[in-house]
C-alpha cells in the first residue's frame, strides 16, 4: 500500500521536507553554530523530556514482604491476644477462684502452661530484637542468613522436598550459605584479606553475654535458641492442653457443692484458649516456613530487586524491620516501609556494614530503569542523604571502597536531574569531594622554573579508573547548569585535574590494543572541558581564560588532532574546545602560537576520503579556523604562511566545506595587513565560484558568498572584474537584481543569516564605486527604498560576527547605519 494513501486515510498532515537540508544551511545538521544566535528555549536533549513510567503497585518487589509481614503479624497478634486472655482467665478465675479445689494435676498443668505462655508472650519483643541483631553482620552473612539461622529447623522440610526432586539437582543444604558468604566477602573486601579497623564500641551481633562461653552466648546465636524455645513452648502447650481436653479427668464436684460447680467449665475454657493460642502460633510458624523455605519469598524478592546474592542480607533485614513494626505497633505500620527509605536510614548509621547495605540498595535501585525515577526523587528531596553521599566520596580507605563506589554511582545518576544537580552542587565542599575521586596529581616537590611530573595514582586492588570515570561523569552532568560551571571553575585544583585527563599522545591514540576505558576517560574529560568553555556570560569568559592559561590544554588537544584519526569523536571535541576558547582574544593568540595547531586543523579540514555522513569533524575544523582567523592579524599571517589559499578556493566547490572555506577566506581578506596583498590576490580565483553561488543559492550559503564577494572583488582591477563577469556569463545588472531581491526578502534581520543585509550593502557599495552605471541600475530597482527600510529595521543582531547563546561577540567595526549612509550618498550623488 502507498504510504501516503495509508496516512491520508487517517487524517495525517503532510509536510514537504525535501529541501530541509538546504534550509538548515547545507551543513548536514540543524545544529546552530556560533555565527548565529541560539534561542534559549531550544531543547538541548530531547530524551530528557521523556520520563519513564513509574513502577506499578505489582512491580514493587518489597510490597510482597510487607504484605507477608502483615499476615504474620495478624496471626501473631491473634495468638498473643488469646494467650493474654488465657493468662488472665487462669490467674483470675482458676488460680484466684479455684486454687484450693483444683486437682493436683490440673494445678501443675495450668502452672506450667502459664509460665511457658507468659514468658513467650511478654518476651516476644525481645525475641524480635535478638532476631534483628542476628542479621547485622555482613562478614558473616552466610552464617546469619535466614536459612542459616534456622538451618536445623529446615532439615526436615528439605529432606521431604528432596524426595520429590531429581537426585541430579539435589545440593548440600549449606550451599547457599557458602555462596552468600563468598559474594559478600568479595563485595566488601575487594582488596584482599583486610579487616575493618577496631572500633571503640561493640557490634551487637558479636557481644559475648557470658565469659568462657562465647559461641553459645553470642547475640547472633541467641536468636536460634529463642526460636527453638518458642516452638518447644507452643508444642508443650498443645500436648498438655490436648491431653486434658481429650481425657477430661477433672476432679468430680460433689452434689450440693455450689462453690465448685463451674470448675469443669472454667478448666475447659482455659485449656481451649491455651490450645487455640498455641495452634495459631504454630500456624504462624508454619506459614513463615512455607513462604521462606519452600516458596523462597526472600529469594524471589531479592531476584526482582536485582541485588545479587549479597542482597539477601538487605532483604532479610528489611523484612525483620517491617515485621517488628507490624507486631509492636499497628499491623499496618509495616506497610509504610519501602526499600529506598530503609536504605536511606542505613546510610546515616555509624556501622560500616549498615552503610554498605544502604549504599548498595540505593545504588541498585538508582541504576535500575524500573525504579530509578522514584529512587532519585526520594534521594533528591532529602538534603541529609545527599550530604551523606557527598561525604562518602572522601572515604579513601581501601576497606571502604565499595561504599565510596556506590555513593559515586548514586550521585552520577542524581546529577542527571537538573534540580538534583543544583542541590548536589549547593552542598558545601561538594566539588572538593568530587575532585577527590580524580586520582591524579602532580608532586609538590620541584623547582620554581619547572612543572612537577603528573602521576596517575594506581594501587593494585583499588579501582581508581572507575572512580575517575564516575567523577568526570558527575562533573559532566553538573556542568549542564551555568551556575555549576562557575563552581567547578572556582574549585581549587579541579580544572587542572580535568585537563590532565585529556593527555593522550601517539602511543595511546594509535595503539590497536588500547582499552575502551582509557579512551572513555579522555572523552569524558574533553566533554567536561567543552561544556565549561561553552559557558556564556562573565562566568564563561572567566572559565575560558582559566582553561587557556593551563599550559597543557592546547598542546593536549594538538596531540589529539595529530594522532587521533582513529578517534574522530575525540578530535571533534578537541576542535570544539578550541572554537569556544577562541572567543577570547588572549586564548586565540595562544592557540595560534602553539606550534602545529593551525596546521593540524587544516589537515583535518582538507582530509579526503571521509564519508558524507561522517564529515562532522571537518565541519568543526572549518568553524574553528574561521574563529581563529577572525580579528586576529597574527593568526591570519600564520595561515598565509601555510600556503592554503588555493586549497581553500578549491574547497568552495565542496558542498560540506564551502561555507567554512568562504568564512576563512573572508577573514583573511579582512584582517591581513597590506603587505600581504600579493599573496591574497590568489583569492580572485574564487570569484566565478562565488558569483555563481550568489545567483543560485539561498540562506546561509548565499550569505557567506555575498560577504566573500565584497572582499574578493577588491583585489581585482576593473578590467579583471569585467572579464570575470563575462566569462561566467552573468551581467552586473543581474547581480544587482539578486541583491535587491535579497533585501526585499529579508525586510527584518533573520536569525539564521544575521549578516546577509550587511554583506549585500557592502557588495552594492563596491559595485557602485566600480562602475557609475551600476548606480542607475540600483536606483531603477528601488535600492533607495530598501535602504530606508533597513534604517528603520536595524537591530543589534546585525552588529556582531559571533554569538555566545543570545549574546553577541566580536562587534563589527562599521555599523549597518554607516554602511546605509555610504550607499545612500552614492545613490544621491548621481
Amino acid at each position: 500500500m502507498d504510504r501516503r494513501t495509508s496516512t491520508e486515510s487517517e487524517g495525517s498532515i503532510h509536510l514537504q521536507i525535501s529541501d530541509l537540508s538546504e534550509r538548515l544551511g547545507e551543513t548536514g545538521s540543524g545544529v546552530p553554530t556560533i555565527f548565529e544566535p541560539q534561542k534559549g528555549g531550544s531543547i538541548s536533549n530531547a530524551s530528557s523530556s521523556v520520563s519513564r513510567a513509574r513502577p506499578t503497585a505489582h512491580a514493587v518487589p518489597e510490597k510482597k514482604l510487607t504484605l507477608f509481614a502483615l499476615r504474620l503479624a495478624v496471626l501473631e497478634k491473634a495468638a498473643t491476644g488469646l494467650g493474654t486472655l488465657g493468662f488472665i482467665w487462669a490467674t483470675v478465675v482458676l488460680l484466684g477462684g479455684f486454687a484450693i479445689t483444683l486437682d493436683k494435676t490440673d494445678f501443675w498443668f495450668i502452672t506450667i502452661i502459664l509460665l511457658i505462655e507468659g514468658t513467650r508472650i511478654f518476651s516476644r519483643s525481645h525475641e524480635l530484637e535478638w532476631q534483628h541483631q542476628a542479621t547485622w553482620s555482613l562478614a558473616d552473612a552466610g552464617i546469619n542468613s535466614f536459612r542459616a539461622i534456622k538451618s536445623s529447623s529446615h532439615f526436615i522440610i528439605k529432606t521431604v522436598k528432596a524426595v520429590f526432586r531429581p537426585i541430579a539437582v539435589a545440593r548440600n543444604p549449606s550451599w547457599r550459605c557458602r555462596d552468600i558468604t563468598e559474594s559478600m566477602h568479595r563485595a566488601s573486601h575487594r582488596s584482599g584479606e583486610q579487616k575493618r579497623p577496631k572500633t571503640r564500641t561493640w557490634k551487637t551481633s558479636d557481644v559475648p553475654l557470658l565469659p568462657y562461653s562465647q559461641w553459645v552466648f553470642l547475640s547472633r546465636n541467641v536468636s536460634k535458641l529463642l526460636y527453638w524455645l518458642q516452638l518447644a513452648s507452643a508444642t508443650a502447650c498443645v500436648v498438655l492442653a490436648t491431653m486434658k481436653l481429650v481425657n477430661r479427668n477433672f476432679r468430680e464436684v460433689a452434689k450440693g457443692d455450689t462453690d465448685k460447680r463451674n470448675l469443669k467449665s472454667a478448666l475447659i475454657i482455659f485449656y481451649s484458649l491455651a490450645l487455640a493460642e498455641a495452634l495459631l502460633f504454630l500456624m504462624e510458624k508454619a506459614y513463615w516456613e512455607w513462604q521462606v523455605t519452600y516458596c523462597k519469598l526472600l529469594d524471589k524478592v531479592n531476584k526482582e530487586c536485582e541485588l545479587g546474592p549479597s542482597g539477601l542480607v538487605s532483604i532479610r533485614r528489611f523484612f525483620y524491620d517491617a515485621y517488628s513494626k507490624c507486631v509492636n505497633g499497628s499491623i499496618f505500620d509495616g506497610l509504610e516501609m519501602d526499600m529506598v527509605s530503609f536504605a536511606m536510614d542505613l546510610l546515616s548509621s555509624n556501622s560500616p556494614e549498615e552503610q554498605l547495605i544502604g549504599a548498595q540498595i540505593l545504588r541498585q535501585f538508582a541504576t535500575n530503569n524500573q525504579f530509578s525515577d522514584d529512587t532519585l526523587q526520594k534521594i533528591g528531596i532529602s538534603i541529609s542523604v545527599i550530604e551523606r553521599l557527598v561525604e562518602m566520596l572522601n572515604w579513601k580507605d581501601p576497606r571502604e571502597e565499595e561504599i565510596r563506589l556506590s555513593a559515586a554511582e548514586i550521585l552520577s545518576k542524581l546529577a542527571g536531574k537538573k534540580q538534583n544537580s543544583l542541590r548536589v552542587a549547593g552542598i558545601p565542599g561538594a566539588m572538593e569531594s568530587i575532585s577527590s575521586l580524580l586520582h591524579i596529581k602532580r608532586s609538590s616537590v620541584g623547582a620554581a622554573d619547572e612543572i612537577a611530573e603528573k602521576k596517575i595514582i594506581d594501587n593494585e586492588g583499588y579501582d581508581f579508573w572507575t572512580f575517575n570515570h564516575l567523577a568526570l561523569l558527575i562533573l559532566k552532568k553538573l556542568a549542564l547548569d551555568h551556575d555549576n560551571c562557575g563552581k567547578i571553575g572556582n574549585t581549587r585544583g579541579l580544572l587542572p585535574k580535568i585537563i590532565d585527563f585529556t593527555h593522550t599522545g601517539e602511543r595511546l591514540l594509535k595503539n590497536e590494543s588500547v582499552t575502551p576505558s582509557q579512551i572513555k576517560t579522555v572523552k569524558r574529560s574533553l566533554q567536561v572541558v567543552k561544556m565549561l568553555a561553552c559557558t556564556t556570560g562573565f562566568t564563561g569568559k572567566q572559565l575560558r581564560k582559566e582553561i587557556s592559561e593551563v599550559v597543557f590544554t592546547i598542546s593536549n588537544i594538538r596531540d589529539i588532532l595529530r594522532y587521533g584519526e582513529k578517534h574522530p569523536v575525540l578530535q571533534k571535541l578537541g576542535i570544539e574546545i578550541l572554537t569556544s576558547l577562541a572567543f577570547e582574544e588572549d586564548a586565540t593568540e595562544r592557540i595560534g602560537g602553539t606550534g602545529g595547531v593551525l596546521k593540524e586543523l587544516f589537515n583535518i579540514f582538507f582530509r579526503e576520503g571521509t564519508r558524507e555522513n561522517q564529515n562532522h569533524v571537518e565541519i568543526a575544523a572549518g568553524e574553528a579556523l574561521s574563529m581563529l582567523a577572525s580579528e586576529s592579524h597574527c593568526n591570519c599571517h600564520r595561515i598565509l604562511k601555510l600556503k592554503v589559499i588555493e586549497k581553500l578556493v578549491g574547497a568552495l566547490e565542496v558542498p560540506m566545506l564551502r561555507i567554512s572555506a568562504a568564512r576563512i577566506l573572508g577573514n583573511l581578506c579582512t584582517y591581513t595587513s597590506g603587505d600581504c596583498f600579493e599573496q591574497l590576490r590568489a583569492v580572485t580565483a574564487a570569484a566565478p565560484i562565488v558569483l555563481r553561488a550568489i545567483m543560485t543559492e539561498e540562506y546561509k550559503l548565499q550569505e557567506v558568498m555575498i560577504g566573500l564577494a565584497a572582499h574578493v572583488f577588491k583585489f581585482m582591477t576593473s578590467q579583471e572584474s569585467s572579464a570575470m563577469f563575462e566569462s561566467v556569463g552573468i551581467q552586473e545588472p543581474e547581480l544587482a537584481f539578486v541583491l535587491v531581491q535579497v533585501l526585499k526578502k529579508y525586510q527584518y534581520p533573520p536569525i539564521k543569516t544575521p549578516r546577509i543585509r550587511r554583506f549585500v550593502i557592502e557588495l552594492a557599495i563596491w559595485m557602485m564605486r566600480h562602475k557609475e552605471r551600476n548606480i542607475e541600475v540600483f536606483k531603477d530597482m528601488g535600492m533607495e527604498r530598501e535602504m530606508e527600510c533597513i534604517t528603520e529595521t536595524t537591530s543589534e543582531l546585525e552588529s556582531f560576527n559571533v554569538f555566545s547563546g543570545t549574546v553577541g561577540l566580536s562587534r563589527h567595526s562599521t555599523t549597518v547605519h554607516s554602511l546605509v549612509e555610504t550607499a545612500m550618498k552614492l545613490l544621491e550623488d548621481k
